[in-house]
């Protein structure tokens, strides 16, 4: 029987990606996104809004069976300074990339093997260092990171594993919306990716797929059976570069 993964954000980058990988190693996939799907996978794919209740009850009445992991990847940015933020802004940021993750991962729970499941948020390494104007999806990013940890050890004991992986720059939708912010014409866009490029110790930005594969590497309990509590970098060496160099 095959095993089932349920991964949001599933319509673009690195979700979609991730869904083709699972589908490939012989997952049946179950996927969620508020946007339509524009390209055609054979998945079992359900629109909505996973902020909402009502959506998810629907997603986890189409599972039938047990679920063998979960990806929590759906989010969205907001750039705005301090004084620009609203209340309003700040909840929609955090109802979007840390409620959701909280509500299907204690849906999720009680469907999932025990003892072989496991739990993948896909956080951002903004987690761990940010730039300016973007306190509000930083802010949800490291809870997001610190949710991934106590769940962890709330799990644990029934053999749940949480893990966490952090995209740096990765040429998805969401990196071009954020460079077009200060793009005039596609010549400056070009301009920007290749000044990201060279101030990653890689000297390229990372592929959606390259994230789908730690994805499913922290999702596989045959690969990654002692692994919880864990945050993965895929970053191309960013992080861990001085910027003063």
């Amino acid at each position: 029987m095959a095993k089932k993964v349920l991964i949001t954000g599933v319509a673009g980058g690195i979700g979609l990606e991730t869904a083709k990988l699972f589908q490939e190693k012989g997952w049946e996939v179950i996927g969620t996104d508020i946007k339509a799907m524009e390209e055609t996978i054979q998945i079992n794919f359900i629109q909505g809004d996973i902020s909402d209740e009502a959506n998810n009850n629907e997603i986890f009445s189409s599972i039938d069976g047990k679920l063998d992991a979960l990806v929590n990847n759906a989010a969205i940015q907001l750039f705005k300074s301090l004084q620009e933020l609203s209340i309003q802004d700040w909840d929609h940021v955090f109802r979007s990339n840390l409620y959701p993750a909280f509500f299907i991962a204690r849906q999720a729970v009680e469907i999932m093997k025990k003892d072989e499941s496991s739990i993948v948020n896909v956080c951002s390494i903004h987690a761990l260092a940010t730039s300016m104007n973007m306190s509000s999806y930083a802010s949800s990013k490291g809870a997001l990171l610190a949710l991934t940890r106590s769940l962890a050890i709330d799990l644990a004991p029934i053999g749940i594993r949480v893990n966490a992986v952090l995209p740096g720059a990765i040429d998805t939708p969401m990196l071009r919306q954020s460079i077009r912010r200060f793009c005039a014409t596609p010549e400056e866009e070009k301009k920007m990716l290749k000044n990201i490029e060279s101030r990653t110790p890689l000297k390229r930005i990372g592929l959606p797929k390259e994230v789908a594969k730690s994805i499913y590497f922290l999702s596989n309990y045959d690969q990654s059976s002692f692994i919880t509590g864990s945050s993965l970098i895929v970053d191309g060496g960013a992080y861990s570069h001085l910027s003063t160099e």
